[in-house]
């Protein structure tokens, strides 16, 4: 399965650019592989999103502006169905993944999930170095 983003890299909106770029940047921090379709340089795909979202989604005067998400040919939705599902924890749901991929620890002693939070080891040393003068050690 590819999520794949589609995107405007030319848009004269700040919201817009944002959007897009809190979408790309939360994928690329959790590791999940997306593809980014830029609906200004290729019509065809331009088309294809605006046919394939649906129509409750659809604004009531003008087009969908990006960024708009799918999986693979499946429909996930726009940045604010996006956000929504962070606040709520429940992203890999709507990308319609299995599960958050996992990877190893820095420490290595161990696997935990991309969210560092998860890690009391690697919390520990965050706080120690935060509390650590560089001359103490």
């Amino acid at each position: 399965m590819v999520i794949k983003v589609y995107i405007a890299s030319s848009t004269g909106s700040v919201a817009v650019k944002k959007h897009q770029q809190a979408v790309v940047g939360f994928l690329e921090a959790n590791r999940i592989s997306f593809q980014e379709v830029d609906i200004t340089m290729l019509e065809e795909q331009r088309l294809w999103m605006y046919r394939n979202i649906p129509r409750d989604k659809q604004p009531e005067k003008g087009n969908p502006l990006p960024p708009q998400i799918f999986n693979e040919d499946r429909y996930c939705g726009d940045y604010e169905d996006f956000f929504q599902s962070k606040e709520d924890n429940t992203v890999f749901a709507f990308l319609g993944l299995s599960s958050q991929p996992s990877v190893k620890c820095h420490l290595q002693s161990h696997n935990k999930l991309l969210d560092p939070s998860l890690c009391s080891d690697c919390d520990w040393i965050r706080k120690m170095d935060l509390n650590t003068d560089s001359r103490d050690v």
